[in-house]
């Protein structure tokens, strides 16, 4: 992680969300030194040996809606295994996937929509 370098034109986010397979010193660590909040819940062991410790459940609840999108897209067989050779082929699909779905939360019993 001490290798990743900030984006130039945006820097460091203001928090960073992650499952408790990221609750260590070590992560905690390395985003307190760039001012970011962690908005990670501890581990069982770490509540018994440290404390409970505070973190923003409205935050997490925003990156249980990102991986539950990411799901849904991955139902896609070609966007699940990504297909393309080239990235921009690869994001033309995905918006190509977001679209469609949208189109069909908009019109659900459109029936040209039978494939």
């Amino acid at each position: 992680m001490e290798k990743v370098r900030p984006p130039r034109w945006i820097g460091w986010p203001l928090k960073m969300a992650g499952d408790k397979g990221y609750s260590y010193p070590k992560v905690r660590a390395f985003l307190e030194r760039r001012g970011i909040e962690d908005v990670i819940p501890q581990r069982s062991d770490q509540v018994r040996r440290e404390g409970r410790k505070r973190f923003d459940r409205r935050a997490y609840k925003r990156r249980a809606r990102v991986e539950q999108s990411v799901g849904w897209l991955k139902e896609n067989r070609r966007v699940g295994t990504r297909y393309d050779k080239l990235a921009s082929s690869f994001l033309a699909f995905v918006n190509l996937a977001i679209m469609r779905r949208y189109l069909r939360l908009l019109a659900p019993d459109d029936p040209s929509d039978r494939a």
